[in-house]
């Protein structure tokens, strides 16, 4: 909520959206077969803002729901203009062998990470060599001493990663 808010103080209009699976589930991990239809979820959305006539429209998520925004950015060059994607799964925990990475060389919108030095989901080494893939604006935020939850309180970070992300270049 503090990044939303930190969002519209500076005048950009923000929509929350819980994926379905979050919807019919309240708690617990996602299931591999919610992906396609998480996706399709953000895809709706993403159309109903664009029906506002928005110029631009931004899409962001946390891990999954961020994995989720990428491949679909990826999946469809131009339906979003930027990407904020916070402690993004690089691979499970344990699994570095796996990376979930894919979808980036068809990744085509300016996009930033925010990712903690303690996520067990990906170290920040690990996620500068898969951040080469993406041939469009990319960059990483690294916030140091947090793992996979950014330390369960982004109000501290809220400004800074707004200002981050508004500063992408297109």
């Amino acid at each position: 909520m503090a990044l939303a808010n930190a969002f519209s103080g500076v005048g950009v209009e923000v929509v929350r959206y819980d994926l379905a699976f979050r919807q019919e589930r309240p708690k617990g991990p996602p299931r591999p077969g919610d992906a396609a239809r998480d996706r399709e979820g953000i895809r709706q959305q993403i159309l109903k803002v664009r029906e506002k006539n928005a110029q631009q429209v931004w899409l962001g998520g946390v891990s999954y729901g961020g994995r989720q925004s990428s491949m679909l950015a990826a999946e469809a060059p131009g339906l979003v203009d930027r990407l904020l994607l916070l402690s993004y799964p690089l691979h499970a925990p344990g699994k570095p062998e796996k990376l979930r990475t894919e979808h980036f060389p068809r990744l085509t919108a300016p996009t930033l990470f925010v990712h903690g030095s303690r996520d067990p989901f990906g170290s920040l080494d690990e996620m500068r060599r898969a951040l080469r893939l993406i041939t469009a604006p990319v960059k990483l935020m690294e916030v140091e001493g947090v793992g996979h939850d950014l330390g369960r309180n982004h109000a501290a970070l809220a400004d800074k990663i707004a200002a981050a992300f508004l500063e992408l270049h297109s």
